[in-house]
């Protein structure tokens, strides 16, 4: 997936972009004792009711709790060195070149939507509307009404955030039960696209459970072709009786109009933010302290199945750690249920509050175990990322053709920020056009086993890979905080 195409769908007036740090408009309130209990309902859509010649009273009924968001944020002139150059400044006529005068800071504004979920002037939106906005503002209703609106809490691994405001009577959304939303069902796009004020748009929902976007840390979008556009993040999409089944968040663009590719975060995972965050300002999450990696068509052959999530490796100390799971465990049930791949398990564990205990089903060498976990707290437990790049040593050529690796020196540790824990030979370089580079080796990486026999040093890389036979070989490496499987296919390629 390139991560170029999708966009999130936020309207700056300057052009398309999303805010990064800087300064909130309100500090979290983390002490909040406040509760915001969403109602839901929880029936599906007939599909005997599908076919309809208007939805002019669904949209008037839903289109009362869909505002618009305006932002501010301060920008500082030249943030970027280059731009300091006088020569730069005067070729690309940047403010501030010889005869220009000096450039001044600005203010950038930028729009999107937002939903009113309680009489009283809660309101939900994306976490990249309001994210480092210095002042932000509600509009909505005929005549329009302006509100100044305080942020409440925001999360920024589901890319949310609640908003209030000082306002009374208003019209709550109502909200559906996304988990009984089906491919096929009718959906509408409410939201405020451009800037142009109250839209709405028509599609299906053409596909549930997306994941691996890389949009946020915990995916599970639904997709529709209703065309949702720059402006419309935070804003709603609604089933054909007027309730919110999610918040549309992100597009597959080009050039960032749409393309009938939209993703929309399930109301569901909504409403178990949204109610942490009026309660306590932020969000608590279950965490294991595992690297998981999806068991592709080559892996599954090297570990004996197609389902589950495959560990590369797990935090020492960790509770996954201390529950005596390792790299190389295939974790195939959560308290019982079945686990498909790691986005859901990733998911599952997201909604479990810390100090809770989970049973945990997983395969190691072809037997199944079971062990008991005690999550932690994912927010005071997630690693750092670490480092990138390093040159080195000793040729192999074994097994990983094309690939030179290097003794992991003190000097390469502090360079690479890696643990005192990790042992294992340096990649120093990788051939482009070897089969290592192709399997997703980088020039950095540290290699930990080759075929499940642990990697002390450069030496034993060398002589694992001479006496492992291939054409196939799977390989542990270490990378940016993570460990993980890869399996090498030296077979010969067509030409």
């Amino acid at each position: 997936m390139n991560p170029k195409l999708i966009l999130r769908i936020l309207l700056a007036a300057m052009g398309l972009s999303t805010f990064a740090g800087g300064t909130l408009f309100a500090k979290d309130k983390s002490e909040s004792h406040a509760t915001l209990k969403l109602a839901t309902d929880s029936n599906p859509v007939d599909p005997d009711t599908l076919l309809r010649a208007s939805y002019t009273t669904v949209i008037k009924n839903a289109s009362q709790s869909v505002v618009y968001i305006a932002t501010s944020k301060k920008v500082h002139a030249n943030a970027n060195p280059a731009l300091n150059d006088p020569i730069f400044k005067h070729f690309f006529g940047i403010p501030g070149a010889p005869g220009q005068g000096m450039p001044q800071d600005q203010h950038q504004e930028s729009l999107g939507s937002g939903i009113i979920v309680s009489a009283d002037g809660y309101i939900i939106t994306n976490n990249h509307v309001v994210n480092g906005a210095d002042d932000i503002k509600i509009k909505f209703g005929k005549p329009e009404k302006e509100y100044k609106a305080t942020l409440v809490g925001k999360d920024a691994e589901a890319d949310l955030a609640v908003l209030k405001i000082d306002a009374k009577d208003l019209t709550p959304a109502k909200l559906a039960d996304s988990d009984v939303v089906q491919v096929g069902d009718t959906v509408l796009a409410i939201g405020n696209p451009f800037g142009i004020g109250l839209t709405v748009t028509h599609g299906i929902v053409s596909a549930l459970g997306r994941n691996n976007l890389n949009i946020e840390a915990f995916e599970d979008f639904i997709q529709t072709d209703a065309s949702i556009n720059p402006g419309n993040s935070g804003g709603a999409l609604v089933d054909l009786k007027g309730r919110v089944i999610g918040i549309n968040t992100a597009i597959m663009s080009n050039g960032g109009g749409s393309n009938g590719v939209g993703f929309a975060i399930p109301i569901n995972l909504v409403k178990s933010v949204v109610e942490q965050l009026v309660a306590h300002g932020k969000v608590a999450r279950g965490f294991m302290g595992v690297s998981l990696q999806e068991l592709k068509p080559d892996l599954a052959e090297q570990f004996g199945t197609t389902r589950g999530a495959l560990i590369g490796g797990t935090t020492p100390g960790a509770p996954a750690d201390k529950a005596g799971l390792k790299s190389g465990d295939v974790i195939t049930k959560l308290n019982n249920k079945l686990v498909d791949d790691p986005a859901q398990l990733r998911m599952s564990i997201s909604q479990i509050a810390p100090g809770t205990d989970v049973n945990i089903e997983y395969l190691r060498e072809g037997k199944t175990l079971k062990a008991k976990i005690t999550l932690g707290d994912r927010a005071t437990n997630m690693p750092q990322s670490q480092g990138k790049n390093a040159t080195g040593g000793a040729n192999d050529d074994g097994v990983l053709n094309g690939v030179t690796v290097g003794e992991l020196t003190k000097e390469l540790r502090d360079q690479l920020n890696v643990p005192a824990n990790i042992n294992g030979a340096l990649v120093t370089d990788v051939d482009p056009t070897s089969a290592s580079a192709r399997a997703g080796l980088l020039k950095g990486d540290v290699i930990l086993d080759l075929d499940k026999h642990p990697v002390d040093n450069a030496d034993d890389a060398v002589k694992l890979s001479e006496s492992i036979k291939g054409p196939k070989v799977l390989v542990r490496y270490w990378r940016e905080g993570a460990s993980r499987f890869v399996v090498v296919d030296e077979t010969p390629q067509d030409k």
